[in-house]
């Protein structure tokens, strides 16, 4: 069972970055793909990206594309988020995910478990 736990969250203005970092416990993380989604308010959970268990192969969700990278250090269990010219609309709390499989990633539905969540929040 891998639990994660998020950090790196905050108040920050448009066009500034950000990165956030997953600590995951528990047998299994290097094998399983990990990812991140966000939930706005007032709106469901979405997929932001995704990331295969070796690190290799990563997915976006069209809105972040080119303005977040995804990477994982197996070695140390953790997953990474860096988010570069935030916008309001990237305003969320951000869920570190568990893949159910190692080469699943690519949407919400590859990830059967997250993390409490942390929130960013970016001012105009």
């Amino acid at each position: 069972q891998v639990e994660m736990v998020e950090s790196g969250g905050g108040l920050v203005e448009a066009g500034d970055s950000l990165r956030l970092s997953c600590s995951a416990s528990g047998d299994g993380f290097a094998k399983l793909a990990m990812g991140w989604l966000r939930q706005a308010p007032g709106k469901e959970r979405e997929f932001v990206a995704g990331i295969n268990w070796y690190g290799w192969l990563t997915r976006y969700s069209d809105s972040v594309k080119g303005r977040f990278t995804i990477s994982r250090d197996n070695a140390k269990n953790m997953v990474y988020l860096q988010m570069n010219n935030l916008t309001l609309e990237d305003t969320a709390v951000y869920y570190c995910a568990r893949g159910s499989t190692s080469n699943r990633f690519g949407s919400s539905a590859a990830f059967d478990s997250w993390g409490q969540g942390t929130q960013v929040t970016v001012s105009s």
